[in-house]
């Protein structure tokens, strides 16, 4: 069984089990989220919301937040000796889909 879940703006296929990288959620390690699902599949059909299947829910587990990796951006203006160098590291969530129920 499969889902297509909404989790801070974005679209996930996700499989019970399965774990993924998500944009930071608002819970702490250990908490469990409900998603909105889109979308259902598997055991010979699918259904599919307008925009989001009622009765329909995923439920996740956070396991940790976690840094992504550094982007370095580079500014400079042209003949007046200005260059300066930027880095970001986006903060990411790490979560564990337990049940997919619909």
């Amino acid at each position: 069984m499969y889902a297509v879940i909404e989790a801070a703006g974005r679209q996930y296929l996700v499989e019970e089990g399965e774990e993924l990288l998500l944009e930071r959620l608002p819970a702490e390690p250990g908490a469990t989220v409900d998603f909105k699902v889109l979308l259902i599949g598997g055991n010979g059909g699918i259904k599919i919301g307008r925009p989001y299947l009622a009765g329909a829910k995923v439920v996740g587990r956070v396991l940790e937040e976690v840094k992504g990796e550094k982007v370095r951006v580079f500014t400079y203006k042209a003949k007046k000796r200005y260059r300066r160098g930027l880095g970001h590291r986006q903060h990411y969530t790490r979560a564990r889909i337990e049940a997919i129920q619909g």
